[in-house]
Parts: structure tokens; sequence; C-alpha cells
């Protein structure tokens, strides 16, 4: 099956994998361009260090791509999978690193060319602050409240992903929230959000 990638934007991602592991290289492209920014994004939202982020989303599409062939279609969507294999490379990270790693402080952001210096440093401040906060949180708070309020996952995904009730995300999400207030709460006027 030989498609340009944009005639792929409507197929399923399942049925793109299924295409993949009978070669359909151009699925597999589709597919890729499709997944990664989004397995990137939540390694980095995991782990707050980009070269490590790289490595787990790497880590996470090869073994997307090893167990393509025996996919089952209907029982789980592709993306819920893939969070799932990303938060558990993320968390053997961080428990990796709490044995001695780098710092966060020594992890480098990502430059953001269309802000001007101004809005790149707040928008910096902001990014390191919450991420930062976020490696306050234990790793199932973090890994709750990353998945629902920045990747924007609905509660029943995240218990699919996290293999808990919904009962107890929306707990872990609360008292996630509740911390991150109370951690960037001395760092509003700091942040830019001093009035209002």
């Amino acid at each position: 099956m030989n498609m340009p990638l944009d005639t792929l934007g409507d197929v399923p991602n399942e049925a793109l994998l299924t295409l993949f592991a009978n070669g359909d290289r151009e699925a597999a492209l589709a597919l890729t361009a499709r997944l990664t920014p989004i397995v990137m994004a939540h390694a980095y939202r995991m782990l707050g260090n980009r070269d490590e982020a790289e490595d787990v989303a790497q880590d996470a599409m090869m073994r997307l791509w090893k167990i393509a062939g025996e996919w089952r279609q209907g029982e789980a969507q592709v993306t819920t999978w893939l969070y799932r294999v990303v938060a558990n490379l993320a968390t053997d990270r961080l428990r990796k690193r709490k044995r001695g790693g780098p710092a966060l402080e020594d992890v480098p952001e990502p430059e953001d060319d269309a802000l001007g210096p101004a809005e790149t440093l707040e928008a910096r401040q902001r990014q390191e602050a919450l991420q930062g906060a976020l490696a306050e949180l234990p790793d199932r708070q973090r890994q709750a409240v990353v998945l629902r309020h920045i990747e924007g996952l609905g509660n029943s995904e995240i218990a699919a992903i996290m293999e808990i009730s919904t009962e107890a995300v929306e707990s872990l999400t609360a008292r996630g929230k509740r911390a991150l207030a109370a951690i960037l709460d001395g760092r509003r006027e700091e942040l830019g959000y001093g009035h209002g």
C-alpha cells in the first residue's frame, strides 16, 4: 500500500500499526510523524530532560514497532499503550536518577523562536518553575497531573494508562494540583502572575 502521507490523516493509529506490521513503509512514516511528538512531549514532562526524553521516546517507538505484529485491534488505543510505556520508562529513569543522576537545574530548556526575548525569558521561567514543581510531586501524582492537565487526557484513559480506577486518578490529580499550587504560590509575582 503506497499512499502519500497526507492521505493517511484520517486513518486511525491502530489501522496504521496493522499496515506497518504488514510491511507498509508509508504507514510507519505516518505513524512516526503523528506519534513521536506526543511521545516526546510526554517523556519530557515526566523527566524534565530533553536528552533523556529523546531516549525514552525512541525506546517507546521501538517497542511499538516490535509488538506491531501482535497488536490486537479493539483492546487498547495505540496512544494509551504508548503513554503507559513512556510512563514506565520515565519512572525507571527517575528511580535511577534518585540513586545518583543529573540535577534538574542542569537541564537545558528548549528554545522558542516565536517569542521576543522578554516573552521567551518569562515563558522559560514559567516552564522551569512548572517543571521544578512537577519534579517535587510523588511519581504517581506527577504522572496523573501531566496526563490530565498537560497532555489533556480524560480520566478513563489515564486510568487505563496507570492501571488504576478513575476515582484514584481524580484523587491523584486533585492532590497534585493542590501541591503544585502550594509550591508555586510564593512565585506568582516573579512569574508574572502577580495581578489577578
